[in-house]
């Protein structure tokens, strides 16, 4: 084969090989612009779906469960606050000391407000567990309020026993601190009347004054009870409360009342359940407590 045989073969291979590489190329451009796009493609999981997921896990029960999906969304989203302060509750709540204290550690740097108040949930946890169930009324002066926890109404307005016994509860409460304003908190009208209106007129009816008595008539749980309640004891001028409820629920309320802000200097109860009330909860018995001081600490359940 001469020269230009040569050349007539190699000459359309080259131009073709040329032709390919560039097809190549404008192929690996375009990509590359897509990449820039659309990112990098890397799966980034959803943070706010782990939280549902971890507060779903803890009001069922499941706290490994709970706390695994706050590891992924911490992974994810490292500076989350109201993520670590459930990782450092819950942790607290399992016993894991040294989660808890790395939680609230990063807390501090991220948000220290939160971080101060999610130590108050320890504080009036520990509280709440070493209160010990007691009808016997404490002395008190008129910087303390005197907060009275309501009790379901009959669909007819009136009282259950169990409402009029805390009413009986709050009436010695009353006698010796006569000098404590009172606050009666509970919502969920029957038949038109709140539970707040159903024992301001219970109290009035025997013999106290009516402006002594505050009435909250809008709370529909014990963390309502709570922050709606100790808002108008501030407003009042009180600094502290004595918390008035029966035995089963001493607790819970005073628990969540510190956590609202308001130190609880007492706790009056009722007669009912009050032995088998005495000794304090265990842990599975605790989980309640949690709950509901994360509520009043307002950490929203979903996202």
């Amino acid at each position: 084969m001469d020269s230009r045989q040569q050349q007539c073969v190699t000459r359309p291979e080259r131009s073709t090989a040329v032709q390919i590489a560039r097809r190549f190329s404008t192929l690996l451009a375009a990509a590359a612009a897509t990449l820039a796009i659309l990112g990098t493609g890397t799966a980034h999981a959803d943070t706010a779906a782990l939280y549902n997921s971890a507060q779903d896990n803890f009001t069922s029960g499941d706290e490994a469960a709970g706390l695994a999906d706050l590891r992924q969304l911490l992974a994810e989203s490292p500076d989350d606050a109201q993520a670590l302060a459930l990782q450092a509750i819950w942790s607290d709540y399992t016993g894991d000391v040294i989660t808890r204290e790395m939680a609230l550690n990063r807390l501090n740097g991220v948000d220290g407000r939160l971080a101060d108040r999610t130590r108050s949930v320890f504080r009036a946890i520990g509280a709440a567990i070493g209160t010990l169930p007691n009808p016997i009324p404490a002395i008190a002066g008129p910087q303390t309020g005197i907060a009275v926890l309501g009790y379901g109404l009959l669909p007819d307005g009136s009282m259950r026993p169990e409402l009029v016994s805390r009413l009986q509860a709050a009436w010695l409460q009353a006698i010796a601190s006569p000098m404590s304003p009172i606050l009666v908190t509970g919502g969920n009208p029957q038949n038109g009347i709140t539970e707040a209106a159903a024992m301001q007129g219970w109290l009035v009816g025997h013999g106290i004054p009516a402006d002594r008595i505050l009435a909250e008539h809008r709370a529909d749980s014990t963390v309502q009870n709570a922050l709606f309640g100790a808002q108008m004891l501030r407003d009042a001028g009180a600094t502290s409360a004595i918390v008035v409820t029966s035995p089963n629920h001493i607790r819970r309320a005073v628990a969540d009342f510190i956590v609202a802000g308001i130190p609880v200097i007492g706790a009056t109860t009722s007669l009912e359940q009050l032995v088998s009330q005495l000794p304090p909860p265990a842990r599975s018995g605790q989980r309640g407590i949690y709950l509901d001081t994360i509520r009043t600490l307002r950490l929203p359940t979903e996202r």
